[in-house]
């Protein structure tokens, strides 16, 4: 069962983080103005698809406090990155992110260092 927190804490990360990229791409970048700067952070505070953002980081928030009750945080902790390369791969398919060498080395090496971890136990 404590996978299954884990891996909770890791799809509402996920799925918050993304959501908040789509709809704030949405309204544009940032202003420039502190005036315009408020204004624009209120319309996005008042977007439902980012609320619902706000409402998985908590829910993810959650699970992992469930996680915690079966796992040592330095087992736990490493599997968070799969939550890097869930982004990073959903990144490119839903906004067409680009893909470099770097990016998937990083990523590679995020991987191994789960596997080399998930083994310490």
């Amino acid at each position: 069962m404590g996978y299954f927190y884990i891996f909770g804490t890791i799809i509402f990360t996920v799925y918050g983080q993304l959501m908040m990229k789509w709809r704030i791409d949405k309204y544009g970048s940032l202003p420039v103005d502190l005036h315009d700067k408020l204004l624009f952070i209120f319309r996005l505070l008042l977007d439902p698809l980012i609320l619902s953002g706000f409402l998985s980081a908590f829910v993810a928030s959650l699970f992992w406090m469930a996680a915690m009750t079966k796992f040592d945080i330095s087992f736990a902790y490493p599997f968070m990155s799969f939550s890097f390369g869930l982004v990073f791969l959903l990144s490119i398919f839903l906004f067409g992110e680009p893909v470099t060498i770097q990016k998937v080395i990083g990523l590679g090496l995020i991987v191994a260092g789960i596997i080399v971890t998930s083994q310490s136990v």
